[in-house]
């Protein structure tokens, strides 16, 4: 009798199923007594502001754009520009000022620059906010702040509209196109896809335009998906790049007039270019963790603005039952300092209660037992509580880390509750057929 031969075929591989990622807009708005939905700010300061960009126009004084260097900032400065031209401002009236690299609008030699310009009256996008004087020290000039991050102290003087208690929180290039939409009626058709782009630079692309955020269909229709998140990356490259050039973007933003004009732009297809490939050179470090297992901790050393995007590429890859934060630490950006940048693991992000990385952050800071928060400054744990991050000496950096005891081995007690009541799961690991592994993904040389 003959033998049979055994079975050879394999059982089939079970598909990994991916995390489930919340619905942005699927969130509990704030309402009136009235029961109708207050967003994307308060009505008051969306009115204050809408008042605001219609004098400036009528002045026909100098207006001065301040936005922020990445795609939000930039396509709600320009939003602001075509509404200012539409109203009838002389587009000689109206000028950009752009912040230095590792700079902020509240650094004295930032302040003296845009007052060197000669506005009487500024528009600061995007750039984050916190307690400081007015935004130039002419007490002549003034001011508008159209802002998503969090905080609830602004600029001295300043007039401001925030979205970031009115979720789901709008981006500056959403908050300022519902702000502009209503003073003109060209603002809609001609900035509709920089509301889109903005909004995708900082939400990403995979976004559902849900109510309340506006219906963008037409935008879609006229405009495709790809060539507007082509464009994004596009836009967000020279701010990147270790000559931080963000003007060309500007200019390629300011002088297109549908997203697919940007595509063919040499400067921003060079510098994309030279940041993918940084980027690729830069991503296989090895992450740390620390003692308790929430963060991940990446160190690279790069004259590139990388780490935001490494940060997002490994919170989409990362996985553990513990893990809540992925931090991307730059010690190359800028001299004697460490940039930083902090994102939601995406195994996280529907944790109840949510990940807050600005309160984590701040929680690890607070362990220091001597001025480590002082010293760090103003530029710590700044954003919004889901991407956070910020710039700090080396040294207190350091410091930061060994509060968060990075590489430091958990401590037995804090093994799984079946050890501790003395029980031994064993586990069978079968060898996986993937060959592109962690270990020697993390082992490829640059």
């Amino acid at each position: 009798m003959k033998r049979q031969a055994a079975d050879t075929k394999e059982s089939p591989r079970v598909k990994r199923q991916k995390e489930p990622v919340p619905n942005y807009c699927d969130v509990q708005t704030r309402k009136d007594d009235n029961g109708s939905i207050l967003w994307p700010a308060s009505l008051e300061a969306i009115e204050v502001a809408r008042q605001y960009i219609k004098e400036c126009a009528a002045s026909k004084e100098k207006t001065l754009i301040v936005p922020d260097k990445d795609a939000d900032g930039l396509d709600a400065g320009v939003i602001i520009h075509r509404t200012l031209t539409a109203l009838g401002a002389e587009a000689s009236s109206i000028d950009v000022h752009l912040v230095g690299k590792g700079k902020s609008i509240h650094d004295e030699e930032e302040r003296e620059a845009m007052n060197a310009k000669n506005p009487k009256y500024i528009i600061v996008v995007d750039q984050g906010s916190r307690p400081a004087p007015p935004v130039v020290d002419d007490p002549c000039v003034q001011s508008l702040i159209i802002d998503h991050h969090l905080s609830d102290e602004f600029p001295k003087d300043a007039k401001v509209v925030s979205a970031c208690h009115y979720p789901p929180v709008a981006t500056s290039s959403l908050l300022t196109y519902e702000i502009c939409k209503a003073l003109h009626p060209d603002v809609a058709s001609s900035c509709g896809y920089l509301c889109v782009m903005g909004t995708h630079g900082d939400l990403g692309n995979t976004l559902k335009w849900d109510p309340p955020f506006p219906d963008m269909k037409e935008v879609f229709k006229t405009h495709t998906k790809k060539a507007i998140n082509d464009a994004v990356s596009l836009l967000n490259a020279p701010r990147r790049t270790s000559k931080f050039d963000v003007i060309s973007a500007w200019s390629a933003l300011l002088s297109a007039t549908f997203p697919k004009e940007i595509l063919t732009n040499p400067r921003l297809l060079s510098a994309r270019a030279e940041i993918n490939e940084e980027v690729e050179r830069q991503t296989h470090t090895a992450p740390k963790f620390s003692k308790d297992g929430t963060i991940a901790v990446f160190r690279i050393h790069s004259a590139a603005q990388v780490h935001p995007v490494i940060a997002t590429r490994w919170a989409g890859h990362l996985k553990s039952s513990k893990l809540e934060i992925v931090l991307v630490a730059n010690s190359g950006y800028l001299s004697g300092m460490v940039n930083f940048s902090c994102r939601v693991a995406r195994c996280a992000r529907t944790r109840d209660p949510p990940v807050n990385i600005i309160s984590s952050l701040k929680a690890v800071a607070d362990l220091d037992t001597t001025d480590l928060v002082q010293r760090m400054g103003e530029s710590f744990a700044r954003g919004h509580k889901e991407a956070s991050g910020g710039i700090i000496p080396q040294q207190e950096f350091e410091e930061l880390m060994a509060l968060m005891k990075v590489g430091e081995k958990p401590d037995p007690a804090e093994e799984t509750g079946e050890k501790k009541a003395g029980k031994t799961k064993t586990k069978t690991v079968e060898r996986s057929p993937q060959k592109n592994t962690l270990s020697n993904y993390f082992g490829k040389k640059s």
